[in-house]
């Protein structure tokens, strides 16, 4: 395999999401414009989170090399005519939600945390579809039903409402503090 030179690298081994976002995007900040990153982790959901968040900031993702328990991924530093981080405009707390839920109970909740995320705690009736799953699975949603996304702290579902409403669905909802925060009801695999 050729050494893929980076111009910085980051150590975000041993982290778990949001952690290696908020890393990757404070040392982009760093950058030059057409510098490349490495960062470096052991969170398997790390290659859908850093994909979608480059792609909503325009930065470039280059790809994700496995090395064992680490996934190194490679990013380059847009120009700042070329990145503009994008927030999904339409936003909900947990306790708005809570209150839709118990008015509606066939209300659409997608979780897009890792499956073993959502097995341990989630939403009743929510739907799990982890984030780099979503593209593929998009097609058995309705695009016009209100879909409310649901993750850990709101970063992967922003990510996911993004990319939802960019491929013609029409009423998305990010909830924007997540699972973090929850106190409603919830299933474990413990229950």
């Amino acid at each position: 395999m050729e050494n893929i030179k980076a111009n910085t690298i980051l150590d975000a081994k041993g982290l778990a999401c949001p952690m290696p976002i908020v890393k990757t995007k404070k040392e982009m900040k760093n950058l030059d414009a057409g510098q490349v990153l490495e960062v470096q982790t052991t969170d398997k959901g790390s290659k859908a989170d850093i994909k979608a968040w480059a792609e909503s900031t325009g930065q470039q993702y280059l790809g994700t090399i496995e090395e064992g328990e680490v996934l190194k991924h490679y990013l380059r530093k847009s120009s700042n005519e070329e990145s503009n981080e994008k927030k999904h405009p339409n936003i909900i707390s947990n306790e708005e939600l809570e209150k839709k839920i118990d008015v509606d109970k066939n209300i659409v909740v997608i979780d897009v945390r890792e499956n073993a995320e959502f097995a341990f705690n989630h939403i009743p009736n929510a739907i799990s579809i982890p984030l780099g799953e979503l593209e593929n699975k998009m097609n058995v949603l309705n695009k016009n039903a209100e879909i409310y996304i649901v993750c850990r702290t709101g970063n992967r579902s922003d990510l996911a409402a993004q990319k939802l409403t960019e491929n013609g669905f029409n009423n998305v909802i990010n909830v924007e503090q997540g699972m973090s925060q929850w106190s409603g009801k919830t299933i474990s695999i413990n229950d």
